[in-house]
């Protein structure tokens, strides 16, 4: 099956069709799955004052230009999530969307600079809720294409077994053998004592890698091919120090109510139980982009429109899930532009 390349020749486009359609379809069924549910399908704008405020999430920015031509920098979102949330502070209760989202430096097998976001919210909900709303997710895919074993690499997933759960702690003890929770607490993290851990099972890293540099290098290469091999692994627990937009769980305060869900080695959607305070969340996002300066030489503003939702905002839980991988893995297809209609050609390629 081609991908990118000269998607639009008849011949490509016949190769393609059958998993295009196969797209439509999936969409159509999740879409009747939220609506049996009460929820209210919305669409948010791409172009934002600020596109996200996480570290390593690379945007694209644009410029807007009044009437009166005075020009203002404006950035398309990487995410639909402040869109959203904002929502949610209007008085909305159940939603979700298909997202075009856009993010830069990002091209692969895995990764597309426009692609496709399922994301729905629930106020009042328990984040563990959106394990179930997964688990029903991938057997709408998989029931809907009649492909009830999934493979990505030689890496097979029954995507209807019931899933397991493991915390990050675990996860980490279990396959790197590195006790994570000695290395960090409800307020600090010590980035030695994990460097150590991490040379000692030959990880390699920079001697300038934060704490967080050297978690995500240990998760990618000692854990995230493990998960979802045999049935749906749900990732929870995050240190809340990797805890992006989540909130600190009450009764551990030194994780957060944060998963992410694998199949077949592939991390498909990443879930929370919503952070609700401004100045908490103010201060993660200016020690995000003060290491984004650190490390790119550059930093996105911060979206005050967003931190003054969040005071209206009720208790919530949301989740992220990438279509375009949900589909590419329920009709076996080994790249996301193979599944996408209109995908964007290679740098130098028609």
């Amino acid at each position: 099956m081609n991908g990118a390349s000269n998607w639009w020749s008849p011949e490509v486009h016949a190769d393609r069709r059958q998993v295009l359609l196969a797209r439509g379809r999936i969409k159509s069924a999740i879409r009747g799955w939220f609506e049996a549910q009460g929820f209210v399908e919305v669409e948010t704008a791409c172009l934002q004052v600020s596109p996200g405020n996480e570290t390593h999430l690379h945007a694209f920015k644009t410029r807007l230009t009044g009437t009166d031509l005075r020009h203002r920098d404006l950035y398309l979102h990487t995410s639909p999530e402040f869109a959203m949330k904002k929502l949610l502070a209007a008085g909305e209760t159940k939603i979700f969307t298909f997202a075009p989202v856009f993010r830069n430096r990002e091209r692969g097998p895995l990764h597309s600079p426009e692609f496709t976001m399922l994301e729905w919210y629930r106020a009042g909900a328990a984040y563990e809720t959106l394990f179930d709303d997964c688990a029903a997710i991938l057997k709408i895919a998989a029931e809907t294409t009649d492909h009830l074993t999934w493979t990505y690499r030689g890496k097979t997933c029954d995507p209807l077994k019931k899933y397991d759960w493991l915390t990050l702690d675990q996860a980490f003890f279990q396959f790197a053998e590195i006790p994570l929770h000695e290395t960090y607490d409800a307020t600090s993290v010590n980035r030695d004592a994990l460097a150590a851990h991490a040379r000692a099972k030959g990880i390699q890293f920079g001697g300038d890698d934060t704490w967080s540099d050297i978690f995500s290098r240990v998760l990618a290469e000692k854990i995230e091919p493990y998960l979802g091999l045999y049935q749906p692994d749900m990732l929870c627990e995050y240190p809340v120090h990797e805890a992006a937009l989540a909130r600190p769980d009450p009764e551990l305060p030194r994780v957060a109510e944060r998963f992410e869900m694998y199949v077949c080695g592939v991390e498909l959607a990443n879930g929370f139980g919503e952070l609700a305070d401004a100045g908490e969340q103010r201060r993660r996002f200016d020690k995000w982009m003060d290491d984004k300066a650190r490390i790119y030489g550059e930093r996105y503003p911060i979206d005050e429109d967003f931190l003054s939702a969040l005071a209206h905002m009720p208790p919530a839980s949301g989740c992220a899930l990438g279509f375009d991988r949900l589909v590419m893995l329920a009709t076996g297809a080994a790249r996301v532009d193979q599944v996408i209609w209109t995908p964007l050609a290679e740098s130098g390629k028609e």
